[in-house]
């Protein structure tokens, strides 16, 4: 693919505010994570449609740490930025700020990882544009997606050998000083 058709990061770069309502909130008071999670799933799309010119379908969604509660009243501003595209797919970075208008305090509440894949018409992954690096952040960026990519995918391969090779004693032996009781 030529330069031509590749985009820079800040081509596609999005920001949504809203309003956090009353009907947001949980019974404790604070606004529901199902409620952030959706406006990140909608940052996330809008970033990569807008990247891809394709429409984009959620894969993947990686390290949703919620740091600090959000409350009723507060402006959250959501910000997607592309930090990797490979073939089909992108990695959206998220990081999610929430401001009291009335004291003027700004919190970051979160930051997170959609992996995005841009479908064709045809309903099959579509090759997305090329990633121009523009600054010494947007090349740490689309490193670390890579390191996380890998780390991801060692993780699974571990896992995935642990299932196979575990017995009903190791596992009695793992759980003996956890919280839970064994009936079977």
């Amino acid at each position: 693919m030529e330069k031509d058709k590749a985009k820079p990061v800040s081509f596609s770069q999005t920001t949504i505010t809203e309003l956090m309502i009353p009907s947001y909130a949980n019974f404790g008071g604070k606004i529901h994570g199902g409620i952030l999670l959706s406006l990140m799933d909608k940052v996330a799309f809008a970033t990569a449609s807008k990247h891809s010119g394709a429409y984009c379908v959620t894969v993947s969604v990686d390290t949703v740490d919620f740091l600090q509660p959000v409350a009723v009243g507060e402006l959250v501003s959501l910000k997607g930025s592309v930090n990797y595209v490979g073939n089909s797919s992108m990695v959206i970075g998220i990081k999610v700020i929430a401001e009291n208008v009335k004291s003027g305090t700004v919190k970051h509440t979160n930051t997170c990882y959609f992996t995005m894949v841009a479908k064709g018409d045809d309903d099959k992954p579509t090759q997305v544009p090329k990633l121009i690096l523009e600054s010494k952040t947007d090349v740490r960026r689309f490193v670390e997606a890579i390191f996380r990519k890998k780390l991801k995918k060692d993780h699974k391969e571990k896992m995935e050998a642990m299932k196979k090779s575990w017995d009903k004693d190791e596992m009695s032996r793992l759980l003996e000083n956890e919280r839970c009781i064994i009936e079977s």
